[in-house]
Order: structure tokens, then C-alpha cells, then sequence
């Protein structure tokens, strides 16, 4: 029994599983189980619910929904997953505080996965970076990613650290994340990026305006650059219309694996394979 509560308690050899698992699922022969799986999620959630719940349902798991502010009690998270333990076989949870998600895997009562708290999103990277390498090696690609400190840019550098990934920040210095490699020309680091991903910008609309990707910016990168705009990405505030016409934007294509990697995931912390 694995836990996901952030990708630095992971080794390079657990993601490489992860992806062997989501080859399987997405080739139909993914390992099955038969029982049910908890998920807490607020109303907003969107692709990472869908996916979630379509793939525990596909895989043999019973999906059983319930508000993430249902974990907003004085009760423990520890002793919630205790009792848990006893009806269902894994949690899947988003929720703000980080804590309560540590809270429930603290317990080592039953799997626990992050479905993105406001520290970090571990299974979105996860999917991103399947897509990626289904196209080449992504030990070999120069990750930029544009934006504040948040939650998929911590993400993002746990990845880093895990894989050993190229990746640099941009963004202006007050904004950066807790010990990135971090600069505030965008221009000149475009310049050699392989992979430009972006997330919305918070509070920090107004600083990060400078920062808009745009076409003419991915004009500038290397030939066969990838643009991995973080949905739900917004034309006009961090990417420009034309950087989402623009032949570097992946598509909308590039997130279909979430449901195979979310799928790989559970199964991985389930030990199924």
C-alpha cells in the first residue's frame, strides 16, 4: 500500500511504474479490482473528477462522492480513515490544506491520493508529463514554466527534483517559488525551452501581464516547442488567443490521459501491478 501526498515522497523508479500502469490502462489490459473507492471533491472540480471516478468505475472500483468540505471537521483525518478502512478500499481526495490529506494517509489505513490541494497538484504533472514522453524523452526537454508560486508550480518542481527535469521559472523575482531555478526574462528564456507551461495567475494578474504567453513569444522558442497551458487557462490573462492557435499548443488532446494516469495511480498505491 502506497500513498500520494506529494511526488517528493516518490522515487523516479514509482513514476516509471505509474506510466507502465497507464500504457496498460490506455491499451485496455490495466489490472482490476473489485471494490469501492471514496473520493472527496468540491463542485469545481471538473477533469480531475471526471476522470477519477470514471476511471475507479472502469477499473472495478465503486466511486462514492462526497463534498471535500465534508472533511472540514474537528475529528482527526487519521480516525476518518480508520473508519474508512473498513468499507472502502482507497480515498482520492482535493482539498485545500495539505494537512488533512497527510492527515488521512498518516493513518497507513488505506491508500490516500492528492487530487491537488492549494501546496501542490501531483496527479496533473503526473498526466503532463505521460503526455510528454509518449512523444520522446523527457529527460531530455528544457521545461519553462511562466507564472507565480502555486500550487501546480510546486508540483511542478517536485517532478523536478524527482526526475531530475530542466526546469526554470519565470516570473518576476517576489513571485518565484522557494528554491527554483527562477529568472524574469521571458524573452530570453523562450528562447530555449522545449516545453512552456503556464498556470493562472491568482492575485497576481496585474504583475503577471507582462508574462502573457504569446504567439509571438512561441515564434522565438525552438522548432518543435510545446505549449502545456494549465486548464482552465483563460485567453487574454496568462495566454494570448494566439498562442492557443498558435502549432506549439498541444491541444486539448494532450490532457486524454488523465483518465489512464489516474487510473495508473490508484492502482499503483493499490498495489495492484
Amino acid at each position: 500500500m502506497r500513498s500520494l501526498t506529494k511526488l517528493d515522497e516518490w522515487s523516479a523508479a514509482d513514476v516509471l511504474q505509474v506510466f507502465a500502469l497507464a500504457d496498460a490502462y490506455s491499451e485496455g489490459r490495466g489490472p482490476v479490482k473489485e471494490g469501492a473507492a471514496v473520493m472527496f471533491f468540491p463542485p469545481s472540480s471538473l477533469r480531475t473528477r471526471v476522470t477519477f471516478e470514471r476511471g475507479a468505475s472502469l477499473m472495478g472500483l465503486q466511486p462514492i462522492v462526497l463534498p471535500d468540505t465534508t472533511l472540514d471537521k474537528p475529528e482527526a483525518p487519521a480516525d476518518v480513515a480508520r473508519y474508512l478502512d473498513a468499507w472502502v478500499d482507497i480515498i482520492v481526495a482535493r482539498h485545500p490544506d495539505l494537512s488533512v490529506i497527510e492527515g488521512l494517509a498518516v493513518a497507513h489505513s488505506l491508500p490516500v491520493v492528492n487530487a491537488m490541494t492549494d501546496v501542490n497538484h501531483p496527479c496533473e504533472v503526473l498526466s503532463d508529463l505521460y503526455s510528454l514522453r509518449r512523444r520522446g524523452d523527457i529527460s531530455e526537454l528544457r521545461f519553462l514554466f511562466v507564472g507565480a508560486d502555486g500550487n501546480i508550480s510546486r508540483a511542478w518542481q517536485e517532478a523536478a527534483r524527482v526526475l531530475q527535469l530542466d526546469l526554470i521559472q519565470c516570473c518576476p523575482a517576489e513571485l518565484a517559488t522557494p528554491g527554483a531555478l527562477w529568472t524574469d526574462d521571458l524573452e530570453s528564456a523562450i528562447r530555449s525551452a522545449d516545453v512552456v507551461l503556464t498556470d493562472g495567475p491568482g492575485p497576481h494578474a496585474e504583475l503577471l501581464e507582462p508574462y502573457r504567453v504569446t504567439g509571438a513569444l512561441l515564434d522565438l522558442a525552438p522548432a518543435g516547442v510545446r505549449f502545456a497551458p494549465c486548464p482552465p487557462f483563460v485567453r487574454g490573462r496568462e495566454v494570448s488567443a494566439d498562442a492557443v492557435s498558435h502549432a506549439a499548443f498541444v491541444g486539448h488532446a494532450f490532457k486524454t490521459p488523465l483518465l489512464p494516469v489516474q487510473q495508473a495511480i490508484m492502482a499503483f498505491c493499490l498495489d495492484l501491478g
